[in-house]
Parts: C-alpha cells; sequence; structure tokens
C-alpha cells in the first residue's frame, strides 16, 4: 500500500524570514492524521533568508538530522560543536538527555534551502552527541546511498542513530531506475526533495512524500526534464 502525501497539503508557516512546510504536525501546525510515520517524527522543508535562523533552542530523546539542498546552515550547540553545513554533507545530532543549539544562515547573501528530520529514538536519555561528515555526490547518483542508520560500522561513512531506522539519499537523471527491495514487515517513506521521480507508478514532485507498507520493493525512476533528488527511510 502507497499513501501519497502531496506537497501542497502539508503544514506550512510563512515568517518572513523563514518560509517552512511541514509533512507531518510540527509547532503550531497540528493534524490528528499526520503526526509522523513509524520512528519518523518530523519533516521540515526550511527555507532561511540569508543571516537569520533560529536562536538557542533545547531538544531531548530525538535523533535530528539536517540535510542542506542550497546554500549552507551555521549550527553551534551547548556540546560545543561549531560547525557550518553544505550541501553534500550530512549532520545528525543526538539530543539524548538535553542539548541547546542554534542554526543560522551561514551567509549573508545567499538563502538556504533544508531539510530538518527527527527521527524517535529507541533508546531514552543517551548522552547528547554530534555528528558531521561530508561526501562525493556522485555517491548518490543512480543509487541509495546511506545517510545515517543504527549501524556504528559501514561500508562508507554514515551518522549513527539510536534507532532501526535508515536514511538513504539518491539522485537520479531522467529516465533512471533504481529498484529497492524492502524486507518483509518493515516499511518505508519516500521524500521528493527536489525535481520529480516516480515512486512504483505514481508520479511524486517536489515536496510529495509516500508512506509504503506490504509493498515488497520500491521501484523509482527520475522523471521530468531533469529528474529528481529524494530520500528514502527503511523504518520498522
Amino acid at each position: 500500500m502507497i499513501t501519497l502525501r502531496l506537497a501542497e497539503e502539508r503544514g506550512h508557516a510563512d515568517h518572513g524570514w523563514l518560509n517552512s512546510y511541514h509533512t507531518f504536525s510540527f509547532a503550531n501546525y497540528h493534524d490528528p492524521k499526520h503526526m509522523g510515520f513509524r520512528a519518523l517524527r518530523v519533516l521540515n522543508d526550511d527555507r532561511v533568508a540569508p543571516g537569520r535562523g533560529f536562536g538557542s533552542h533545547g531538544h531531548r530523546d530525538m535523533e535530528i538530522i539536517s540535510y542542506v539542498l542550497e546554500g549552507s546552515l551555521a549550527h553551534k550547540d551547548s556540546t560545543g560543536t561549531q560547525e557550518v553545513l553544505e550541501a553534500n554533507m550530512v549532520q545528525a545530532m543526538s539530543a539524548g538527555t538535553g542539548v541547546i543549539h542554534s542554526e543560522f544562515n551561514g551567509s549573508a547573501k545567499q538563502p538556504v534551502h533544508f531539510l530538518q528530520i527527527w527521527i524517535e529514538p529507541a533508546e531514552m536519555d543517551v548522552e547528547p552527541s554530534y555528528q558531521q561528515f561530508a561526501y562525493d555526490p556522485a555517491e548518490k547518483k543512480g543509487r541509495l546511498r546511506l545517510i545515517a542508520g543504527p549501524d556504528k560500522t559501514t561500508a562508507e561513512p554514515a551518522a549513527f542513530i539510536h534507532q532501526d531506522a535508515r536514511m538513504y539519499a539518491s539522485v537520479l537523471a531522467a529516465g533512471d531506475f533504481l529498484e529497492q527491495p524492502i524486507v518483509k514487515s518493515r516499511h518505508a517513506w519516500v521524500h521528493c526533495a527536489q525535481g520529480n521521480i516516480t515512486l512504483n507508478g505514481r508520479a511524486l514532485k517536489e515536496g510529495d512524500g509516500a508512506a509504503i507498507s506490504d509493498e515488497s520493493a520500491l521501484q523509482i525512476t527520475g522523471a521530468g526534464p531533469a529528474g529528481g533528488e529524494f530520500l528514502v527511510f527503511d523504518l520498522a
């Protein structure tokens, strides 16, 4: 079963400096039909104006992943970490017992477009931690590139999270195709981040998502004139 979550049906908040779309209930947007999917709790599509951002605020007991599509994102937190994140870099934070952090557009001239993902952890009250790494963009072309998961040792660098969930990123040119089996009893969420794809014969445009249950495989094709970039979540 595949259930589409169309971009135009998401929650929306425009604060001037921040234009944010919420796939699931978040902040002032509440929809009891869209409180998350399995362990995936938040998927926000954020655009932040130059020089603006989120001041210091707290989190706990959440795995938080930032995925930049365009521009740069400056991060600072109470673990002493201070970094700048750009496209083809991964930032993951285990909030655990509690962490204070801030996120700002790293540029005074260009906007930043990024996805913020929250995954509910299987283990509470862990020690807060921060991870960041870069990868070659070619690594996600035509294949699923692991971004985060529960394995501490992986073939390619990936963020460790405290949950039986894996996040992948991929870019498919128009007409390119990939197939990913789904282990029986597991579920998936697919989010089209940019461009266009087809998922098991269904068209997805930028901002569209889909919940997948009781399917044997994902069959994804790059569509439109330029194909698309997308995320896949493999969920228990």
